[in-house]
């Protein structure tokens, strides 16, 4: 059962649920075709790079490769999306920059105001498997107002495996059941659940598409159930 009553810090998955990743990895990648002159599908190719992400942090999570950071895990993955699309006209210095596309990631309509509405009564941060030096200059190009930044590089440990959760409590001085994780993936809260965190899902269904069919709805017994952040500052009292 919720103890809304204990809460002192929410923090947010961030990919997808506070920033809309495919609309702007598609947009960085058709600017530079129209700079090199080179056909792609932005939306197809954002897909193809998101499509390795998890197996990339899954050789990480079952030991196959050592602690690798996100964005290192990007561009060997960008690197096999540029073979599989045929693209083979970009400078080093443009792939660098490519990959860090995944730092200029723009927010949710409603991302910014609901945070900073939180922000007044509550510590605020990500709890990503985004890498310290990612957040902080997506946060810069977004201005999203955390407090703190934790996650998976902080734990070396990709979520969700438990340690990503716990560490962040953990460093902010805080049991699980103080904390709350706001995802708009079933199954991060889920994993946050277990470990005793609270948990509020905000769907995010346009994140894969306008066929997306995943995460449309709160599968996992959530604490809160909220339309977008304002709705959620709203139910917590901000």
């Amino acid at each position: 059962m919720n103890n809304l009553a204990l809460l002192k810090a929410v923090t947010f998955d961030v990919f997808g649920t506070v920033v809309d990743w495919r609309t702007s990895i598609a947009r960085e990648v058709e600017s530079l075709a129209v700079k090199k002159k080179f056909a792609v599908d932005g939306q197809r190719f954002a897909d193809a790079w998101r499509e390795l992400y998890q197996p990339s942090m899954t050789k990480v999570r079952d030991g196959k490769v050592p602690w690798t950071v996100l964005d290192d895990l990007h561009r060997t993955n960008l690197l096999q999306v540029l073979e599989t699309f045929g693209i083979d006209q970009l400078s080093e210095e443009e792939i660098e920059h490519l990959n860090r596309a995944w730092h200029r990631l723009d927010p949710w309509p409603d991302a910014v105001a609901g945070l900073q509405r939180l922000k007044q009564h509550y510590i605020i941060g990500t709890l990503s498997n985004g890498n310290v030096a990612l957040i902080v200059n997506m946060a810069k190009f977004s201005e999203l107002p955390w407090d703190v930044v934790l996650g998976a590089e902080i734990a070396r440990h990709y979520k969700p495996q438990p340690e990503a959760y716990l560490k962040s409590a953990e460093i902010l001085g805080l049991e699980p059941r103080e904390c709350m994780l706001v995802a708009a993936h079933n199954g991060d809260l889920a994993a946050a659940g277990r470990c005793g965190f609270q948990t509020a899902f905000v769907p995010r269904p346009k994140e894969y598409g306008p066929e997306q069919t995943t995460d449309l709805v709160a599968e996992y017994d959530c604490d809160v159930v909220a339309g977008d952040f304002i709705e959620l500052a709203q139910i917590l009292g901000c």
